[in-house]
């Protein structure tokens, strides 16, 4: 994951109306009203090409469209945006997504629905994921834009006339995960091109709150505070291990395997770390399994807190490493690092020898999780 977002957001459900009728957020940044002009930009694609307002001058309608990668609303719209884009390019409408977000402002707790995170390189992670034909922009370094347009949440649309005058301002439609019952972008942009008034010209928005930029203080406290758990590790037998294994819990379970002689044991410790503070609030827990020589269990208890690894470790005491083979995973060929993850009811999904691949690791665990919070 990159640097630039290791740090999370608080996703909250956003429905934000301020007195004088216009929707508002703290700090002052208020919705741009319906009939301003479009306010100009000049931003960064995850195509290598800055976007400017003036690229989409020969549209007859502009639509932008504020979002992110990590929120779980965004997500459970990125198809009926690629979907939206396709049906309507041929038609003179031009859409361009801008990603609002400062990444040093997002909790990593907030992370539990996605793969990736809100940084520009993440972003092209997404774009070439979800296949995106449009425009995705990236305005974290200054929210510039962002204020300008006054965008409360991910998802929040903007809509424009040809002579960029906003006509819609709002949701995409009015359920991110249960039946659509009223497709309000989707009229808007059809009475424009028909040349009619848009028959309702502001609606609520919902999803997750923009991650300004004064909210990376709070980003580092929740750091400290959860490196500041306490860590524990206690012995575990064969018998422990295949009841670990057995999982008849109702959580996703990330089982470790290490040992303190491991290099790329110990290098890898605080992805595994970021890895667990992204998801356990979900049903997901992760247990690390020392191979340690008996005598030396204070050695990895001290790379555990070197580490801040606040998860159930377990030292194995039951025997040799084929004894731990066996109860564990029998695919297991026995060099260390090794990781799985283990469904409900004992099903292996993920099995990763050696040191892990972070992304490939959490895809696997948001795909079996869910990414909307249809999936909660």
């Amino acid at each position: 994951m990159s640097t630039r977002i290791v740090i999370a957001a608080s996703c909250l459900a956003v429905l934000l109306f301020g007195s004088n009728g216009l929707a508002a957020a703290p700090g002052g940044v208020a919705t741009l009203p319906i009939g301003a002009s479009a306010p100009d930009f000049e931003l960064p694609g995850v195509d290598g090409k800055t976007c400017r307002l003036a690229d989409f001058a020969g549209a007859k309608v502009l639509v932008v469209v504020f979002t992110c990668n990590h929120c779980p609303t965004a997500q459970a719209y990125e198809e009926r945006l690629v979907t939206l884009h396709a049906e309507t390019k041929d038609r003179g409408v031009a859409l361009v997504a801008i990603s609002p977000n400062d990444p040093l402002a997002v909790r990593l707790d907030e992370l539990g629905y996605t793969d990736v995170g809100d940084c520009f390189e993440d972003m092209k992670i997404r774009a070439k994921d979800r296949d995106f034909k449009f425009p995705y922009l990236y305005d974290g370094e200054t929210q510039k834009t962002s204020r300008a347009y006054g965008a409360l949440a991910t998802p929040h649309v903007f809509i424009f006339d040809a002579a960029r005058r906003l006509r819609y301002a709002g949701r995409i439609d009015d359920s991110d995960v249960r039946q659509v019952t009223s497709h309000d972008a989707r009229n808007a942009i059809e009475a424009l091109l028909a040349g009619s008034p848009v028959p309702v010209e502001k609606t609520r928005v919902f999803g997750c709150s923009t991650k300004w930029s004064d909210k990376r203080a709070s980003a580092k406290e929740s750091l400290a505070k959860w490196d500041a758990e306490p860590v524990a590790l206690e012995s575990i037998s064969e018998e422990g291990v295949k009841s670990l294994v057995r999982n008849e819990s109702q959580k996703l379970r990330l089982i470790n395997v290490w040992a303190t002689w491991c290099g790329p044991c110990v290098t890898e410790m605080p992805e595994l770390v970021t890895i667990n503070r992204m998801y356990r609030k979900r049903r997901f827990e992760m247990f690390t399994i020392s191979i340690d020589e008996a005598g030396q269990e204070d050695r990895a208890l001290e790379v555990l807190k070197e580490n801040h690894v606040s998860s159930v470790n377990y030292h194995f005491a039951g025997g040799s490493r084929d004894t731990l083979a066996e109860a564990l995973d029998a695919q297991w060929p026995g060099p260390v690092p090794y990781t799985i993850l283990v469904a409900p009811g004992g099903k292996i999904i993920y099995r990763g020898l050696n040191e892990i691949k972070p992304l490939e690791l959490k895809r696997a665990i948001v795909e079996h999780l869910g990414r909307t919070y249809a999936s909660r």
